[in-house]
This record gives structure tokens, C-alpha cells and sequence, in this order.
């Protein structure tokens, strides 16, 4: 096979902690060498001229939708793909608030018969484009009233990542059941930690800016208050335990001292809760409306520092299509969720990277290695002997966000039509 040279690529490696310009040479799905200056070429090389660009590591999601099965008009399993790809993600994890959703192994078998289906479409030649590695998350619960657990045991056997739910487990008797028994499992939980009670009608972030713009509040004590019952129950069994969608600065705090009593836990915001705050739903734009909200601009302060200290583990997307139509409401009227693929990267090394806040090698930690740890993977690498499972991107890159230049099937965002600078110039997985 024809080898590869990305001659004096930026190398961002989060594993070993470098940040260097260099060259690597690639062959055979695998990294040959990585140095200063490759002058021993192998023949038969493609040589690129990488100046300017950023090779990392292969971006990880820990969460996202899939419109597919259920949902195809707003996501088909295939654009999913297709859109990690052009964002840079090497490995993506579905939750399962599919339709059916995935509470057993029957669909479980189904969506891994997709995924191989792709990969040897690819290994065909009929379609030349890297296809992501599906990670999939199994539900807890059955969608029944009395909120049964699933057949946890038979799920992890039929290849789940881990398991999550549709929506906040509030029931404390049915969550500390679930820790005692996914417990010798060793697989990844995901929580998303609400109180529905306390949330109420809350559309946004209850505060001066919820009252300046009419809509109601949801109190951060939605949040902080089930995240507190869950540390407390983590510190009573044992179980560790990933949270999902910190959004509130209180939250950063608890998560903080549970870390310092060395409990057994990670934590995840997704990537718009790092770019806006409530003063952003002053447009009512129902691709802003959220759950959890977008937090004060406090909030937001507080989940950057805490993304950059490793207090929050990682960054997820949170990808969530919806079709024109379903979003094309009022603004409390709109589901909750946002597309973000193809788009988190490039917003978050413009107003991140570019500004100083956050060193590249920070930002690529929480995008790469840290929600591959949380997930109980092996971080990829970029050192001789390791797979290829890199992203090339080109900061400076500018282009427009129209429909035609996403992969997703899918609009919901409210950087629609407008032009970003960052783009993915290709993945090797």
C-alpha cells in the first residue's frame, strides 16, 4: 500500500503530552515514524505538505442521538457517520432513546450489523470515506410504568459500552438497585442527573436574564440537588459512575469534593454549555433551547476552568437532530437539542484555543483521551507501532454552515448560515 507523509504537521498527542511541528509517515493503517525531519522516504510515498495544520488524536464522543431507528427524517444511521467523520470523530457512542430503544440484545445486534455493514462497504471500495467506531450505550430502564431495569447482564454480554437512560433516573430506591447490580459488570454508567419536580415548566436558567426575557426558569437546584443524592449513593456503594450534562457552576463544586474524597467518579459537559450562556437566548432561538439549559455566564466561567483542571472530564456533543419542522416552533415550545458534529471543533478552537483560554493540548485532552478513558477504552496515540486513529484540521479553513455543507441530515443550530473559521480535513480510523 501507498504510504503517507504529513510533512510539518502541528502534532497534538494528549497522551504523552507533546505539542510539537513534525513530520509522520504513515503506511498500512499503522504510524511508522514520527520525527523532526523524515528524510528517508519510503518510494511510492504521498507526500503532504501539512504546514499550518493540526494532527491529533482521534476525536471521541461519549453521547449523542440517533435518528435511525425510529427517527430517519432526522438522522439516518448513515449520515450519523458521515457527519462524526467530517467533525473529526474517530469513535462515537449512541444513547438509546431510539425507537425501538435499545433495551435488549436484539437491537443492539441490529446497530452493530449497520456499523459492519459500513466498514465493509468502505473495505469494498464503494465508498472511500473512514467510518467512525460505533460505541453503544444500553438503557437501564424499560419504558414501562414502574421504570423496570432492563436485562442489564444480557446487554453487556450482546457488546453494549456501557448504560444510560432516555431520561433522569429520580426514583433513589431504583438508582442505588442499578449501582448494586451493574456493579460487577464493570462497565461505564452515565447519569443524567435532574430533578423534574424542581425543573417544573423551566425553559432556561432561572435567573435575571429568565426574567428579563419572559421565560421560565429552571433552578440550577434541579441539577444540584439529584447530582448530591448520586455522590452520596456512589459513596455508599462504590459503583463508579460517569455524569452527564454538568451545567451549573454549584455542580463543578460538588463534583470537585467528591473527587477529593477519591469516589469513583467522572463528569462531562457538552460543548455549547462551554461556548454560551443564558445571555445567547436573548434571540429565542428554538435551537437554543436546551436541557440542561444553558447556564449564567457564571456557569459558564466555572465549567471552562473546570474542563481545563480535570475536575470535568471531557467534553461531549450531545448530538441532537430534529427536523425543520419540529424545531420551527416557539422557543418553550422546541425540543431540546442541537446538532454539533460537524461543527464543536472548529467553534471551540476559535473561542478556546485561538483566545488563549485553553491550550490545544487541554482542549484535545477533553475531546479525545478523557472520554476514551471514561469509557473504559484504551486512548489512541500518535507514536510509531500505534493504529492510525488520527484527525487532521485545519484551523484557518473557512466555510459557510448551509444545509449543503453538512453531512447530518439535519439543521438545528444557531450557527445556521453563518461562516466559521476550523475545518476537518480528514480522519484516519
Amino acid at each position: 500500500m501507498t504510504s503517507i507523509l504529513l510533512q510539518q504537521v502541528r502534532v497534538i498527542d494528549p497522551v504523552s503530552g507533546t505539542d510539537q511541528i513534525a513530520d509522520v509517515l504513515l503506511s498500512n493503517g499503522y504510524i511508522q515514524l514520527v520525527a523532526s525531519n523524515i528524510s528517508d522516504i519510503p518510494s511510492n510515498t504521498h507526500i503532504q505538505d501539512c504546514r499550518g495544520l493540526v494532527l491529533g488524536t482521534g476525536l471521541v464522543d461519549l453521547y449523542s442521538h440517533s435518528g435511525e431507528p425510529g427517527f430517519e427524517e432526522r438522522e439516518t444511521f448513515s449520515s450519523l457517520l458521515q457527519a462524526a467523520a467530517a467533525g473529526g470523530f474517530t469513535r462515537i457512542s449512541i444513547l438509546p432513546d431510539t425507537s425501538p430503544p435499545i433495551d435488549n440484545p436484539a437491537v443492539v445486534a441490529q446497530l452493530h450489523n449497520k456499523s459492519r455493514g459500513a466498514e465493509e462497504q468502505r473495505s469494498r471500495g464503494e465508498d472511500n470515506s473512514p467510518t467512525p467506531l460505533l460505541n453503544i450505550w444500553g438503557a437501564i430502564t424499560l419504558e414501562v410504568a414502574g421504570k423496570q431495569m432492563t436485562e442489564l447482564a444480557e446487554l453487556a454480554a450482546a457488546g453494549v459500552v456501557g448504560f444510560a437512560d432516555r431520561q433522569p433516573l429520580e426514583n433513589l430506591v431504583l438508582v442505588r438497585r442499578v449501582l448494586e447490580y451493574l456493579q460487577p459488570l464493570a462497565k461505564p454508567i452515565a447519569l443524567w442527573c435532574c430533578d423534574r419536580q424542581l425543573m417544573g415548566n423551566g425553559v432556561m436558567r432561572e435567573g435575571a436574564d429568565s426574567i428579563r426575557f419572559g421565560l421560565p426558569g429552571n433552578p440550577a437546584a434541579s441539577e444540584t440537588s439529584a447530582i448530591a443524592a448520586l455522590i452520596e449513593l456512589v459513596a455508599a456503594m462504590g459503583t463508579p459512575v460517569h455524569i452527564m450534562r454538568v451545567s451549573t457552576a454549584r455542580s463543578v463544586e460538588l463534583i470537585a469534593a467528591a473527587k477529593a474524597q477519591n469516589l469513583p467518579i467522572t463528569a462531562s459537559t457538552s460543548w455549547l454549555h462551554l461556548l454560551l450562556d443564558t445571555q445567547a437566548v436573548k434571540s429565542y432561538n428554538p435551537s437554543l433551547r436546551l436541557e440542561p439549559p444553558l447556564g449564567n455566564p457564571a456557569d459558564l466561567k466555572a465549567l471552562r476552568q473546570a474542563v481545563r483542571t480535570g475536575i470535568i472530564d471531557a467534553i461531549a456533543i450531545d448530538h441532537t437532530p430534529y427536523t425543520y419542522e419540529e424545531k420551527t416552533v416557539a422557543f418553550a415550545e422546541a425540543p431540546p437539542g442541537a446538532i454539533g458534529f460537524e461543527l464543536a471543533l472548529p467553534l471551540l478552537w476559535q473561542s478556546l484555543v485561538e483566545t488563549g483560554e485553553f491550550t490545544a493540548l487541554e482542549l484535545w485532552r477533553a475531546l479525545s483521551s478523557r472520554p476514551a478513558e471514561c469509557l473504559n477504552q484504551t486512548p489512541s496515540a500518535i507514536a510509531p507501532e500505534q493504529k492510525t486513529e488520527l484527525t487532521l484540521f485545519d484551523p484557518q479553513q473557512s466555510w459557510k454552515v448551509e444545509r449543503k455543507s453538512l453531512r447530518t441530515l439535519s439543521d438545528n443550530t444557531p450557527w445556521l448560515g453563518q461562516q466559521l473559521q476550523g475545518k476537518v480535513v480528514q480522519i484516519w480510523c
